[in-house]
């Protein structure tokens, strides 16, 4: 949990509109926040609501069509450039490659981020016992289960220690046992000043882990604060109820 007293800004989006080429409407319009260093910020919203757009903005995957992202450093503004090599992200989709085994996939991104040996086979050691795949480490990954496969995605997004960390459904489609190693570790990382901007489907998770919630319905923000705040706000005793009191019952693509 954030200390409230002692927050700098790390990011500051205002007015971020993005429409892709050719498409008819914008999947973001006009979303303006802050993230705090040290948060972990969720970001909740039904299918197409704009949430794997906007954090893919946010660490520089995608352009926007309109408006700002400010980068800070130390409460300072910075350069884009400046901040990168800060940024860690775990895709949904899984980012690596099925014909290399998991310590060569490891070395292969690291190095990407100009991390040399031995540093580089220590961070690897460390991340594949954290996460349990010490044993698997010299294993293709398409011989890996897709939860073993979701914890080498969680470890490839922490391989330049990044100091923010972008996390776009982590636990999608694994078992309870791989849900707690990746939840209990970004627990911890948060603990030692990571901050984390987090998107999921699974509600009663992002409940017990994020501090601050923002919801997006059709590329909009509907609702910003604490769930403890929301939900008082808007009747809901869940997350759950909030997001269907606000958004609605209707199915979405």
């Amino acid at each position: 949990m954030i200390d409230s007293t002692n927050t700098s800004q790390i990011f500051k989006v205002s007015g971020v509109s993005k429409r892709y080429p050719k498409a008819e409407s914008y999947s973001l319009t006009d979303v303006s926040f802050d993230v705090i260093r040290g948060e972990k910020l969720g970001i909740f919203g039904p299918n197409g609501a704009g949430k794997t757009t906007l954090i893919s903005i946010l660490s520089g995957i995608l352009p926007k069509t309109s408006g700002e992202v400010s980068y800070y450093i130390d409460n300072q503004p910075t350069d884009f450039i400046k901040i990168l090599p800060k940024i860690g992200f775990v895709p949904q989709d899984f980012a690596l490659y099925q014909e290399l085994t998991a310590k060569q996939n490891l070395s292969y991104f690291g190095k990407m981020h100009g991390l040399k040996n031995p540093e580089l086979e220590e961070k690897i050691t460390t991340l594949l016992k954290i996460l349990g795949l010490d044993h698997v480490g010299n294993r293709k990954l398409a011989s890996f289960s897709g939860g073993m496969k979701r914890r080498i995605n969680l470890a490839i997004g922490l391989i330049n220690d990044p100091e923010i960390l972008f996390l776009d459904e982590p636990t999608v489609g694994v078992d309870v046992q791989s849900k707690v190693a990746i939840m209990t570790l970004l627990n911890e990382l948060n603990a030692k000043g990571t901050t984390m901007i987090y998107t999921s489907h699974h509600l009663r998770e992002a409940e017990d882990f994020c501090d601050r919630t923002l919801l997006l319905d059709d590329g909009r923000i509907i609702a910003e604060g604490t769930l403890h705040d929301l939900l008082e706000q808007h009747n809901a005793d869940s997350l759950e109820d909030l997001l269907i009191n606000l958004t609605g019952k209707a199915l979405r693509d």
